[in-house]
């Protein structure tokens, strides 16, 4: 069953087991009251995620908040957060409501939760642990219920074992941690965003649905995706802008390309070229190993079709129909195999 979220520019839609998988369980995440963190690469919704965990909670009348914490100095943040009184600081002539009381009774999404200052992060623990919180410039507390949703593309463990993040916090905020499937493990839902994306583009524009050439589906299945659901929608969007009739025919991956494109420094290339050169150890990459006789026949076989099936998903960009192909199996072939070797397959 097709899975729809909407927000303002950007839809968390998706038929892949993948994405099935991962709003079921933000389904059951929603409904209790503790905190939760959505860690994902960039582009992967996590605002949007934060939003419909908001709205499937029994929260949703209330406020749901959000805040980049790396959009803000470090100087910057506890005001944001916390709020302060008149005469806290030079040009403070007003009391000010951080966003911890105004999200009081719902949501406070706090995005790249990882950028957040030490000294804040010292404040938020007690607002997460005991719902009190001081205003800059106050000696009183005063009490707020907020549910804390954060977001990271960063490890953060190792952030605190590096004690760039406290330890306490992060323990208090991964009481539910789920993260975002990137679009390169979801091959099935692109030829679906692409037609979303395109059909919602011509719209906005006033022309009507455009197709898409078959070369240039291909090259959107193929390509790998680092700015994941967000790129896609850019090329998407730039594909129906330029393509001269109903028929998307080219896809440009790079707007920046041209022969006239400024060249890169010499140290840049430099630096370019000794990254591009391969290591002996590259070299070796891939080849066979030696033939092992000290276990079973079987367990051989299934650990070839398991490198197979593996090899198979990566050449398809994790389209799993593509990759059935790939091996001659057909679709419910393929799946069996993977629900027998999910862990392996997909590691």
């Amino acid at each position: 069953m097709e899975a729809t979220l909407s927000s303002p520019g950007f839809e968390f839609l998706g038929e892949s087991e993948p994405v099935q998988t991962f709003l079921d369980d933000l389904a059951r995440a929603a409904v209790v009251e503790r905190p939760v963190l959505f860690v994902g690469e960039r582009g992967t919704g996590k605002e949007l995620a934060a939003a419909r965990l908001h709205y499937l909670s029994p929260r949703w009348q209330n406020p749901f908040m959000a805040l980049n914490c790396a959009a803000l100095a470090p100087s910057l943040i506890e005001d944001e957060l916390f709020g302060h009184e008149p005469g806290a600081f030079t040009g403070a002539l007003k009391r000010r409501q951080g966003r911890f009381e105004a999200a009081h009774g719902g949501t406070l999404f706090l995005d790249e939760i990882g950028a957040l200052a030490l000294s804040a992060q010292e404040k938020m623990l007690r607002v997460v642990e005991y719902g009190l919180l001081q205003r800059l410039g106050s000696s009183n507390e005063r009490r707020v219920d907020v549910r804390v949703v954060g977001a990271a593309n960063v490890d953060l463990p190792r952030l605190a074992d590096e004690g760039r993040f406290k330890r306490d916090l992060l323990d208090r905020l991964a009481f539910v941690v789920l993260t975002l499937p990137p679009l390169r493990a979801r091959g099935e839902d692109i030829e679906l965003l692409a037609r979303h994306f395109a059909r919602r583009f011509a719209l906005e524009m006033g022309r009507d649905e455009p197709d898409f050439a078959p070369s240039a589906l291909a090259r959107l299945l193929a390509h790998d995706w680092p700015g994941n659901v967000r790129e896609l929608k850019n090329v998407v969007e730039r594909a129906v802008f330029s393509a001269r009739g109903d028929l998307v025919e080219e896809v440009v991956f790079d707007p920046f390309a041209s022969p006239w494109r400024p060249a890169p420094s010499i140290a840049a290339r430099e630096v370019g070229s000794a990254a591009e050169e391969p290591s002996a150890q590259d070299a070796d990459t891939g080849r066979l190993a030696a033939v092992d006789l000290s276990r079973p026949l079987a367990e051989q076989v299934e650990n070839l079709k398991i490198s197979l099936a593996r090899e198979a998903l990566v050449r398809a960009r994790h389209n799993r129909r593509a990759a059935a192909v790939m091996l001659g199996l057909t679709y419910d072939q393929f799946r069996a195999l993977l629900r027998r070797h999910a862990a392996r397959i997909l590691e």
